[in-house]
């Protein structure tokens, strides 16, 4: 294996020869996502406190989506979609600790396919990890994993390929950072693009952080007065109440160690002369929690389909094609990153439907314009208990093995489930929509009594003025579209998309 400073040589002699990347040619690519980490959770942003100058200066240096959005309002979902260009609906995966089907196609089958080495190192939480299950990320694709079925703090217990959970001493930021970096660069060694999914267990509570970070945020002001926060606690592993201070302390130390973490592989792929024609990219996979949510001017929280539930932060960098800081408000989502990075890889895309789009032409400077909208919908999952519905999936291959800090169902492991759903029923089309169309976005249930509202996010982007009296086709419009989406989601859901 070559040095970094050879490669780094090599690298800057074609530089002075004239040599140059192209937008044509296959790049390397990370995709890194936090987990609770929501839009207004970056000093680029706004935010009064935190520190997050590597994020701001991804920001000002590459592509900065104003308008970017998780395909769900919580985790599971979101991740669902970010490996299969679909809704989660599609296939089942309707909250936290829902599961994926394994008829799926994720990204990683579809870039191995491409002659990319794939990696997913961090949070799973679409299935187990262990290397028996049909959704381990192996299953999924990925050639190596380091990963966890939930979330983790501080020296996490995670699986490596699918084997016995081990703990990893450290910074779990950093833990997942340095498998990218020895992932990239034995990729590199053999020649090969790589495709590494890079999923952070922060944020996420309960919070757990080094003395260095918190210590940043010990001046934090006394204007939370009295109030208190909800939270797991890190002794019992149950719920508990903590002053908001020293919650948002931690939370913030999280959030920055997470920032440096991504340096480090910054830094590392400029000296190694990988970076260029690496497209980096980080967002979050959904709104911030009830527990940290104190400064987001957007409406609503984690687990909503107004702003404060699904718009999160997203930054690329791709110095081969994206040569000038942008800032974009064309609206993109979790769901559009398969089909753009199958488009940029040389790849074809599954004969089924997606509910993303290539980004591409963004990527390239070629086009702002969305060709399709966004849909959201928060499904009734309390509808399944009424179903007593066939596991789709043996119970044995969904029942995690790496622990953590929060208990549930009595345990400190989780297990996932997920349904067989072959017939349809009325009950089925319930639940919190919404539809994101240019500048307009239209939310159905979105609140108790509600009804429908409609909103111009350019005008009034904190979704306080409700339009659709003013409106009355446009609001018909975006039912009808609703309801199209939704038959073609519950055929998926039926499992009508999966060869027979």
């Amino acid at each position: 294996m070559k040095s970094p400073s050879f490669r780094l040589g090599i690298f800057l002699l074609l530089l002075s020869c004239g040599w140059s990347l192209h937008a044509t040619d296959r790049p390397n690519i990370i995709l890194m996502m936090g987990d609770d980490h929501g839009w207004a959770e970056v000093a680029y942003n706004g935010h009064p406190y935190l520190h997050t100058p590597v994020l701001d200066e991804m920001a000002a240096t590459g592509l900065r989506f104003d308008r970017f959005y998780s395909g769900g309002s919580t985790c599971s979902p979101t991740r669902a979609s970010f490996l299969t260009g679909r809704h989660p609906n599609r296939m089942g995966t309707f909250s936290p600790n829902w599961s994926m089907r394994p008829e799926e196609i994720s990204m990683a089958h579809l870039l191995q396919q491409a002659g990319y080495r794939t990696a997913h190192f961090g949070k799973w939480h679409i299935g187990t990890v262990k290397a028996e299950s049909p959704l381990s990320p192996g299953a999924m694709g990925f050639d190596e994993w380091l990963s966890h079925d939930n979330f983790f703090e501080l020296d996490p217990v995670m699986s490596r390929n699918g084997g016995p959970p081990q703990k990893i001493l450290g910074e779990s930021s950093e833990i997942l950072i340095d498998e990218t970096i020895r992932f990239a660069d034995a990729a590199a060694a053999e020649g090969k693009p790589f495709l590494i999914l890079c999923w952070f267990g922060s944020p996420h509570e309960p919070y757990m952080a080094l003395p260095e970070d918190l210590a940043r945020y010990e001046d934090l002001p006394d204007q939370y007065g009295d109030a208190m926060v909800r939270l797991t606690s890190l002794e019992t592993g149950s719920a508990t109440e903590r002053p908001a201070r020293e919650v948002l302390q931690e939370r913030f130390a999280e959030i920055t160690a997470m920032d440096r973490a991504i340096g480090k592989l910054r830094d590392h792929l400029d000296a190694v002369g990988l970076r260029d024609n690496t497209l980096l990219f980080y967002c979050g996979d959904n709104g911030i929690p009830s527990s940290g949510n104190f400064h987001s001017p957007l409406r609503g929280a984690k687990g909503d389909v107004y702003d404060g539930g699904i718009r999160v932060p997203g930054v690329i960098e791709w110095s081969a094609a994206i040569r000038q800081p942008r800032a974009t408000t064309m609206n993109a989502v979790t769901s559009d990153l398969l089909p753009t990075v199958v488009d940029l890889a040389g790849g074809v895309s599954p004969e089924r439907p997606l509910d993303g789009v290539s980004l591409r032409p963004l990527l390239l400077g070629e086009s702002e314009e969305r060709s399709e909208p966004i849909l959201f919908w928060n499904y009734d999952q309390h509808t399944e208990g009424d179903r007593g519905g066939e596991p789709y999936i043996d119970p044995a291959l969904q029942e995690g093995t790496t622990p953590l800090v929060k208990m549930m169902q009595g345990k400190y492991t989780r297990t996932f489930r997920n349904l067989k759903h072959p017939i349809i029923r009325e009950a089925d089309y319930a639940g919190e929509f919404a539809v994101l169309d240019g500048e307009y976005k239209f939310v159905l249930n979105g609140e108790s009594d509600a009804g429908a509202e409609l909103f111009n996010l350019e005008q009034d982007p904190f979704e306080t003025t409700n339009l659709a009296a003013d409106h009355p086709d446009l609001v018909e419009s975006y039912r009808e579209q609703l309801q199209r989406w939704q038959n073609s989601v519950l055929h998926s859901l039926t499992g009508g998309d999966y060869p027979r």
